[in-house]
Order: C-alpha cells, then sequence, then structure tokens
C-alpha cells in the first residue's frame, strides 16, 4: 500500500452521501443537517439534469428523537424530499 494525495475523479455523480447523526443532540443534528444541505446543493447543481443527488441520513434508533428531527426537517424544506418507499414482493 502507498499513501496517495489525490483523490479519485471517478466518483459516481449518483452515488449515495451518507450523513451519521449517531450521537447528535436535536439541535446539533438540525445545525448539521442545514450545513450539510449547502454542501448536497453545490454538489447536485455540478451534476447534470434534475440535478438530484441521494442522500443518507442515518440516524440509528432508541428513543426516535433524531427520527422524527430529520423527518419534520425533510418536511419543512422545500429542497429536500423522502425517497420513495419501495414495496417489498415478499409476503
Amino acid at each position: 500500500l502507498y499513501k496517495s494525495d489525490k483523490v479519485s475523479s471517478k466518483k459516481s455523480p449518483n452515488a449515495f452521501i451518507t450523513l451519521d447523526l449517531h450521537g447528535y443532540t436535536r439541535q446539533d443534528a438540525l445545525t448539521k443537517l442545514d450545513e450539510s444541505l449547502k454542501v448536497w446543493e453545490d454538489a447536485a447543481m455540478q451534476g447534470s439534469y434534475p440535478f438530484v443527488r441521494p442522500a443518507m441520513i442515518v440516524c440509528g434508533c432508541g428513543n426516535q428523537i433524531l427520527s422524527e428531527t430529520v423527518y419534520e426537517w425533510i418536511r419543512s424544506n422545500d429542497k429536500v424530499s423522502n425517497a420513495p418507499r419501495v414495496q417489498s414482493s415478499r409476503r
């Protein structure tokens, strides 16, 4: 193995961006989401039409405070939407 300072430019333009909010307080999570949105917007606008970048926000489990916080943040933000739910073919 060797050390390289070059960043690979072969990253897929539609690769998921992941934000892990484990251990964040509600307020810290909202701040991080707002900061990340600016970066995500810039990345989307550098891509191609329809200027959409998928992102995965990891909240973990527990008492669902962060899950509810992220859900409300998504609902209150016009530039963000939930991914469509995929129907499972298994029953």
